[in-house]
């Protein structure tokens, strides 16, 4: 099989290769498909989001595939069905679990994810747990599923700011992949002129009017309006944050769905988020939401879901440093490998 390595001291990334390994009891050995490039994996690799340390790992917590082989105590699931792995687990024990949030667990979570502190799909082959394995919905291909993972975030993100109303104004806050897919869910929940991306780079503001959505693209100078009922930050950019508050109504919203870097800080107005009672929401990764993503794949396929479209380009894995350097330079929304 081959692989991206990362070492960790240099976080540099090199293609190995290796024999396939066999699966134990619980696992499955996944032939991967595609696997995409997040933006969390440019933080791992400039060294601002934390990964594993202790050694070298294969980074990819975004694909899908096809069962390649069973563990002895995996029945079900067959070889040759078409699956995607949610890279999340818990612990199962802790008062996080327990209560519904895995993904705050200490011990799993985001410090236990397929891909970032366990070898990931940027390869290959994968081996996963078979409790973290999902099969493809019907009429859903391959690359498409591999933009299940991402979606689940969404769909956390949905599950917090509910409800949104057909006809609430919306402002989504940056036309990277996460904005788009944000205008598309949107889009997919009714709401159709009442929505308004805000990107300063002319290239992603082409983007959003390429998917047709009927929403209107502005550069952030331009927006004046400040009557938004929900703004969802998908940039992870405190000015754009903090440029955001003002524009919220009384009794608004602010989303933070992008990734900020650790040390970013916001200066905001006590005094208007007292005033206007707004509400700020994080959102971290999916607890328990791959099955809710797993709909909205089938229900976005056709309409959403297109490659072209969205500004997604497809390389091999010996052309990684082409996919990071384009999307670095902004020419693509995002990069997926087909392994």
């Amino acid at each position: 099989m081959e692989f991206l390595s990362l070492d960790p001291v240099s976080k540099k990334l090199s293609l190995d290769s290796c024999a396939i390994p066999k699966p134990k009891s619980n696992e499955i050995l996944i032939r991967v498909a595609y696997s995409g490039i997040c933006g969390t994996d440019l933080h791992i690799l400039d060294g601002s989001f934390p990964a594993k340390n202790d050694g070298a790992l294969t980074l990819g917590h975004e694909f899908s595939g096809t069962i390649e082989a069973l563990g002895s105590e995996v029945t079900t699931f067959k070889i040759g069905e078409k699956v995607v792995v949610d890279p999340n687990s818990g612990c199962n024990k802790c008062n996080f679990c327990h209560g519904g949030s895995y993904h705050f667990c200490n011990n799993g979570g985001i410090n236990n994810t397929i891909g970032i502190f366990r070898n990931g799909g940027w390869a290959t082959h994968a081996i996963v747990p078979d409790t973290q394995v999902h099969l493809v919905p019907e009429g859903v291909e391959l690359h498409q599923a591999a933009l299940t993972e991402p979606l689940s975030c969404l769909a956390h993100g949905w599950d917090k700011i509910n409800p949104v109303h057909v006809g609430d104004k919306v402002l989504v806050i940056g036309a990277g992949i996460i904005g788009l897919l944000w205008a598309c869910l949107l889009h997919l929940h009714g709401l159709r002129k009442t929505v308004t991306i805000s990107e300063p780079q002319p290239r992603r503001r082409l983007a959003a009017k390429k998917l047709d959505l009927g929403y209107e693209v502005n550069n952030p100078a331009e927006i004046k309006d400040a009557n938004f009922d929900l703004a969802v930050d998908c940039s992870g950019s405190g000015p754009a944050m903090e440029s955001a508050v003002p524009l919220l109504k009384r009794g608004g919203r602010l989303c933070v769905f992008g990734v900020a870097h650790p040390d970013a800080t916001l200066t905001l107005s006590p005094f208007q988020i007292y005033m206007k009672e707004l509400n700020i929401v994080g959102v971290n990764i999916n607890p328990f939401t791959f099955p809710k993503a797993l709909g909205l794949v089938r229900a976005m396929v056709d309409r959403y879901l297109n490659y072209e479209r969205l500004g997604i380009r497809i390389y091999k894995l010996s052309d990684y440093n082409e996919a990071l350097e384009a999307l670095r330079m902004g020419e693509i929304s995002k990069a997926v490998f087909k392994c």
